[in-house]
């Protein structure tokens, strides 16, 4: 996974990549068909802004956190990102065990067996 990680009106320290990609980590472990990570750091006042572009198979999922705090927002996000990580897990997942559809199962005539 390549994470990408850039810094709006603030210098992305050594301390704040090694926390994003540390938290990444518990993204991917949930979902390894990540390719790439895009994660922009703001600031603006006293709000600290945190986003993060997610490119999986087939899906771009974004999320976003915001606090008074960098570190705490970037926890937003990735709490953000995880679950919809999860959400979209199970999504893929086949949940027709038995062929699914009506039309596949058998039909069981109720006057036939009586």
């Amino acid at each position: 996974m390549q994470v990408t990680i850039t810094g709006q009106h603030l210098e992305v320290t050594d301390a704040l990549r090694d926390y994003v990609n540390e938290k990444m980590k518990r993204v991917q472990r949930h979902f390894d068909h990540v390719t790439k990570t895009q994660v922009v750091l703001h600031v603006e006042k006293t709000r600290h802004i945190c986003e993060g572009n997610l490119s999986a198979k087939g899906t771009i999922i974004h999320a976003n956190g915001e606090a008074d705090d960098m570190y705490a927002a970037i926890d937003q996000m990735i709490d953000k990102l995880d679950r919809q990580v999860r959400r979209y897990k199970n999504k893929l997942r086949d949940h027709h065990k038995n062929g699914g559809a009506l039309k596949q199962q058998e039909i069981i005539d109720s006057a036939a067996s009586a």
